[in-house]
Protein backbone atom coordinates (compact mmCIF):
# COMPACT_ATOMS: atom_id res chain seq x y z
CA UNK A 1 0.00 0.00 0.00
CA UNK A 2 1.51 2.96 -0.91
CA UNK A 3 1.85 5.76 1.87
CA UNK A 4 -0.08 8.94 1.86
CA UNK A 5 2.30 10.33 4.71
CA UNK A 6 4.71 10.39 1.94
CA UNK A 7 4.35 14.16 0.61
CA UNK A 8 6.19 13.08 -2.69
CA UNK A 9 3.86 10.19 -3.06
CA UNK A 10 0.84 12.42 -2.78
CA UNK A 11 1.92 14.13 -5.56
CA UNK A 12 2.16 11.74 -7.97
CA UNK A 13 -1.55 10.42 -7.31
CA UNK A 14 -2.75 13.89 -7.45
CA UNK A 15 -1.26 13.82 -11.25
CA UNK A 16 -2.79 10.47 -11.91
CA UNK A 17 -6.15 11.77 -10.61
CA UNK A 18 -5.83 14.56 -13.72
CA UNK A 19 -4.72 12.36 -15.73
CA UNK A 20 -8.02 10.61 -15.30
CA UNK A 21 -9.98 13.60 -14.99
CA UNK A 22 -9.09 14.70 -18.41
CA UNK A 23 -9.28 11.44 -20.13
CA UNK A 24 -12.93 11.81 -19.11
CA UNK A 25 -13.45 15.10 -20.94
CA UNK A 26 -14.65 15.18 -24.42
CA UNK A 27 -12.05 18.29 -25.66
CA UNK A 28 -9.21 16.07 -24.32
CA UNK A 29 -5.95 16.45 -25.63
CA UNK A 30 -4.89 12.90 -24.51
CA UNK A 31 -6.07 9.70 -23.41
CA UNK A 32 -4.49 7.62 -20.38
CA UNK A 33 -6.87 4.60 -19.92
CA UNK A 34 -4.86 3.52 -16.44
CA UNK A 35 -5.19 6.93 -14.43
CA UNK A 36 -7.82 6.42 -12.63
CA UNK A 37 -7.42 2.61 -11.62
CA UNK A 38 -3.33 4.50 -10.37
CA UNK A 39 -5.15 7.04 -8.45
CA UNK A 40 -7.57 5.34 -6.59
CA UNK A 41 -9.84 6.69 -4.03
CA UNK A 42 -6.92 8.92 -2.59
CA UNK A 43 -5.99 10.49 -6.24
CA UNK A 44 -9.63 12.27 -6.39
CA UNK A 45 -9.65 13.69 -2.94
CA UNK A 46 -6.52 15.16 -3.46
CA UNK A 47 -7.80 16.60 -6.82
CA UNK A 48 -10.78 18.11 -5.04
CA UNK A 49 -7.90 19.98 -2.65
CA UNK A 50 -6.15 21.49 -5.45
CA UNK A 51 -9.95 22.51 -7.46
CA UNK A 52 -11.41 24.32 -4.29
CA UNK A 53 -7.83 26.82 -4.16
CA UNK A 54 -7.65 27.04 -8.00
CA UNK A 55 -11.85 27.56 -8.20
CA UNK A 56 -12.51 29.55 -4.92
CA UNK A 57 -15.76 29.64 -4.08
CA UNK A 58 -17.51 33.19 -5.18
CA UNK A 59 -14.52 34.55 -6.29
CA UNK A 60 -12.19 34.66 -9.38
CA UNK A 61 -9.41 32.47 -10.66
CA UNK A 62 -6.30 34.01 -10.06
CA UNK A 63 -4.09 31.33 -10.11
CA UNK A 64 -2.79 29.14 -13.22
CA UNK A 65 -5.69 26.65 -14.15
CA UNK A 66 -4.46 22.88 -12.18
CA UNK A 67 -6.27 21.12 -14.88
CA UNK A 68 -5.50 22.75 -17.79
CA UNK A 69 -1.68 23.03 -17.21
CA UNK A 70 -1.35 19.34 -16.25
CA UNK A 71 -3.39 18.45 -19.86
CA UNK A 72 -0.78 20.48 -21.64
CA UNK A 73 2.37 19.49 -19.81
CA UNK A 74 1.20 16.00 -20.33
CA UNK A 75 0.79 16.61 -23.87
CA UNK A 76 3.91 18.58 -24.06
CA UNK A 77 5.67 15.92 -22.79
CA UNK A 78 4.36 12.86 -24.53
CA UNK A 79 5.23 14.74 -28.04
CA UNK A 80 8.69 14.92 -26.74
CA UNK A 81 8.96 11.60 -25.83
CA UNK A 82 7.74 10.21 -29.31
CA UNK A 83 9.69 12.58 -31.11
CA UNK A 84 12.95 11.57 -29.37
CA UNK A 85 12.01 7.92 -29.51
CA UNK A 86 12.02 8.23 -33.53
CA UNK A 87 15.89 9.62 -33.47
CA UNK A 88 18.35 7.49 -35.23
CA UNK A 89 20.18 5.79 -32.40
CA UNK A 90 18.00 6.69 -29.60
CA UNK A 91 17.40 3.52 -27.98
CA UNK A 92 16.87 4.43 -23.86
CA UNK A 93 14.24 6.70 -22.13
CA UNK A 94 14.45 7.48 -18.52
CA UNK A 95 11.34 8.77 -16.11
CA UNK A 96 12.92 10.48 -12.80
CA UNK A 97 10.77 10.47 -10.61
CA UNK A 98 8.40 7.87 -12.59
CA UNK A 99 5.11 7.85 -10.19
CA UNK A 100 2.07 7.19 -11.43
CA UNK A 101 3.32 7.78 -15.44
CA UNK A 102 1.60 5.28 -17.25
CA UNK A 103 3.24 6.52 -20.72
CA UNK A 104 5.06 2.61 -20.67
CA UNK A 105 1.67 1.02 -20.77
CA UNK A 106 -0.37 3.86 -22.91
CA UNK A 107 1.84 5.09 -25.59
CA UNK A 108 3.09 3.14 -28.76
CA UNK A 109 7.08 2.72 -28.88
CA UNK A 110 9.27 1.45 -31.92
CA UNK A 111 11.20 -1.57 -31.09
CA UNK A 112 14.10 -0.69 -30.07
CA UNK A 113 13.41 1.30 -27.43
CA UNK A 114 14.29 0.70 -23.64
CA UNK A 115 12.16 2.35 -20.94
CA UNK A 116 13.88 3.16 -17.60
CA UNK A 117 11.15 4.05 -14.78
CA UNK A 118 13.25 5.75 -11.07
CA UNK A 119 10.88 5.57 -8.09
CA UNK A 120 10.83 4.77 -4.70
CA UNK A 121 10.39 1.04 -3.32
CA UNK A 122 6.92 1.63 -2.62
CA UNK A 123 5.80 4.01 -5.53
CA UNK A 124 6.95 0.67 -7.44
CA UNK A 125 5.44 -1.63 -5.43
CA UNK A 126 1.72 0.15 -5.58
CA UNK A 127 2.00 1.15 -9.27
CA UNK A 128 2.98 -2.52 -10.18
CA UNK A 129 -0.16 -3.65 -7.81
CA UNK A 130 -2.46 -1.72 -9.64
CA UNK A 131 -1.29 -2.11 -13.01
CA UNK A 132 -1.49 -6.22 -12.17
CA UNK A 133 -1.77 -7.99 -15.39
CA UNK A 134 -1.57 -4.68 -18.02
CA UNK A 135 1.79 -5.30 -20.14
CA UNK A 136 4.00 -2.23 -21.33
CA UNK A 137 3.99 -1.66 -24.63
CA UNK A 138 7.64 -1.16 -24.46
CA UNK A 139 10.54 -3.16 -23.01
CA UNK A 140 10.23 -1.84 -20.31
CA UNK A 141 12.60 -1.78 -16.57
CA UNK A 142 11.62 -0.39 -12.98
CA UNK A 143 14.83 0.96 -10.85
CA UNK A 144 13.37 1.22 -6.63
CA UNK A 145 15.88 3.83 -5.81
CA UNK A 146 15.22 7.20 -4.28
CA UNK A 147 16.74 9.96 -6.34
CA UNK A 148 18.43 11.41 -3.47
CA UNK A 149 20.26 8.08 -2.72
CA UNK A 150 24.26 7.78 -3.22
CA UNK A 151 24.00 5.04 -5.60
CA UNK A 152 20.97 5.10 -7.96
CA UNK A 153 22.96 6.08 -11.13
CA UNK A 154 24.90 2.67 -10.42
CA UNK A 155 20.66 1.02 -9.86
CA UNK A 156 20.40 2.47 -13.16
CA UNK A 157 23.59 1.02 -15.08
CA UNK A 158 22.26 -2.23 -13.32
CA UNK A 159 18.90 -2.51 -14.43
CA UNK A 160 20.68 -2.04 -18.31
CA UNK A 161 21.15 1.31 -18.61
CA UNK A 162 24.38 2.12 -20.77
CA UNK A 163 25.70 5.54 -20.62
CA UNK A 164 28.03 5.22 -23.18
CA UNK A 165 24.60 5.73 -25.46
CA UNK A 166 22.44 8.58 -26.14
CA UNK A 167 19.36 8.54 -23.80
CA UNK A 168 16.27 10.69 -23.50
CA UNK A 169 15.63 12.09 -19.55
CA UNK A 170 12.18 13.34 -18.26
CA UNK A 171 12.22 14.80 -14.93
CA UNK A 172 8.40 15.67 -14.67
CA UNK A 173 7.10 17.67 -11.92
CA UNK A 174 9.67 17.52 -9.52
CA UNK A 175 12.37 20.37 -9.65
CA UNK A 176 10.29 23.01 -7.66
CA UNK A 177 9.84 20.84 -4.97
CA UNK A 178 13.79 20.51 -4.15
CA UNK A 179 16.42 22.90 -2.59
CA UNK A 180 17.98 24.78 -5.33
CA UNK A 181 21.24 23.08 -4.46
CA UNK A 182 19.53 19.58 -4.79
CA UNK A 183 17.56 20.67 -7.96
CA UNK A 184 21.00 21.92 -9.68
CA UNK A 185 23.05 18.65 -8.26
CA UNK A 186 20.36 16.35 -10.15
CA UNK A 187 20.82 18.23 -12.80
CA UNK A 188 24.61 17.06 -12.84
CA UNK A 189 24.40 13.88 -11.77
CA UNK A 190 21.57 13.59 -14.98
CA UNK A 191 24.71 14.97 -17.42
CA UNK A 192 27.13 12.95 -16.01
CA UNK A 193 25.61 9.45 -17.28
CA UNK A 194 23.79 11.13 -20.11
CA UNK A 195 25.97 10.92 -23.34
CA UNK A 196 26.95 14.10 -25.71
CA UNK A 197 23.03 14.40 -27.83
CA UNK A 198 21.05 12.63 -24.73
CA UNK A 199 17.92 14.78 -24.45
CA UNK A 200 16.22 15.85 -21.25
CA UNK A 201 13.08 17.91 -20.62
CA UNK A 202 11.45 19.10 -17.30
CA UNK A 203 8.85 21.71 -16.02
CA UNK A 204 10.27 24.29 -13.42
CA UNK A 205 8.42 27.53 -12.55
CA UNK A 206 9.84 31.01 -11.77
CA UNK A 207 10.96 32.54 -8.55
CA UNK A 208 8.01 34.62 -8.58
CA UNK A 209 5.42 31.77 -8.47
CA UNK A 210 7.08 30.91 -4.97
CA UNK A 211 6.04 34.11 -3.34
CA UNK A 212 3.18 35.88 -5.28
CA UNK A 213 0.02 36.03 -3.01
CA UNK A 214 -2.31 35.40 -5.79
CA UNK A 215 -0.33 31.51 -5.47
CA UNK A 216 -0.41 31.59 -1.90
CA UNK A 217 -4.00 29.10 -1.58
CA UNK A 218 -2.38 26.72 -4.03
CA UNK A 219 0.76 26.83 -2.23
CA UNK A 220 -0.91 26.48 1.37
CA UNK A 221 -2.30 22.86 -0.06
CA UNK A 222 1.34 21.53 -1.20
CA UNK A 223 3.03 22.76 2.06
CA UNK A 224 0.02 21.18 3.75
CA UNK A 225 1.01 17.86 2.31
CA UNK A 226 4.48 18.07 3.78
CA UNK A 227 5.38 18.63 -0.03
CA UNK A 228 6.24 22.78 -0.56
CA UNK A 229 7.19 24.03 -3.55
CA UNK A 230 11.44 25.03 -2.79
CA UNK A 231 12.85 26.46 -6.24
CA UNK A 232 12.26 28.48 -9.04
CA UNK A 233 14.04 30.25 -11.58
CA UNK A 234 13.89 33.02 -13.62
CA UNK A 235 16.44 31.56 -16.10
CA UNK A 236 15.94 28.07 -17.07
CA UNK A 237 18.10 28.37 -19.86
CA UNK A 238 21.19 29.41 -17.89
CA UNK A 239 19.92 26.94 -15.35
CA UNK A 240 20.25 24.11 -17.17
CA UNK A 241 23.45 24.86 -19.32
CA UNK A 242 25.35 25.32 -16.23
CA UNK A 243 25.08 21.87 -15.81
CA UNK A 244 25.51 20.63 -19.13
CA UNK A 245 22.65 21.03 -21.51
CA UNK A 246 21.67 23.28 -23.79
CA UNK A 247 17.93 24.08 -23.94
CA UNK A 248 15.17 26.24 -25.05
CA UNK A 249 11.96 27.02 -22.39
CA UNK A 250 8.27 27.45 -23.17
CA UNK A 251 5.32 28.46 -21.59
CA UNK A 252 2.12 26.67 -21.57
CA UNK A 253 -0.24 28.83 -23.96
CA UNK A 254 2.75 29.56 -26.42
CA UNK A 255 3.13 27.78 -29.99
CA UNK A 256 4.17 24.33 -29.22
CA UNK A 257 2.44 24.40 -25.85
CA UNK A 258 -0.98 25.60 -26.00
CA UNK A 259 -3.15 22.51 -28.07
CA UNK A 260 -5.85 25.13 -27.66
CA UNK A 261 -6.23 24.74 -23.99
CA UNK A 262 -4.55 27.41 -21.89
CA UNK A 263 -6.57 29.83 -20.73
CA UNK A 264 -4.71 32.45 -19.75
CA UNK A 265 -2.17 35.75 -21.38
CA UNK A 266 1.14 34.51 -21.70
CA UNK A 267 3.06 37.32 -20.81
CA UNK A 268 6.38 38.16 -22.25
CA UNK A 269 9.70 37.19 -20.62
CA UNK A 270 10.59 40.82 -20.00
CA UNK A 271 7.43 41.46 -17.62
CA UNK A 272 8.59 41.09 -14.32
CA UNK A 273 6.48 40.24 -10.51
CA UNK A 274 4.14 37.86 -12.55
CA UNK A 275 4.32 33.62 -11.97
CA UNK A 276 5.12 31.61 -14.56
CA UNK A 277 5.78 28.04 -15.83
CA UNK A 278 8.66 26.71 -18.11
CA UNK A 279 8.80 23.41 -20.37
CA UNK A 280 12.52 23.16 -20.48
CA UNK A 281 13.72 20.77 -23.15
CA UNK A 282 16.87 20.31 -25.29
CA UNK A 283 20.09 18.31 -25.05
CA UNK A 284 23.25 17.19 -23.51
CA UNK A 285 26.17 19.38 -24.89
Amino acid sequence: MIDLSCPVERTALLTAALRAAETQREDRIYTDPYAARLAGDAGPELLAEVRAATFPAGRGRTVPDTPDFNAIRTRFFDDFLHDAAREPGMTQIVIAPAGMDSRAYRMEWPGHIRFFEIDRTDVVEFKAERLHGVTPRVAHRTVAVDLTDADWETRLADAGYDPELPSTWLLEGLLYYLPEADARRLLERVAAIAAPGSRIAADLVNSAALTLPSMRELLEVFAGWGCPWQFGSDEPEALFERCGFAVEAVQPGEPGADFGRWPDPVPDRSVEGVRRVFFVHGHRR
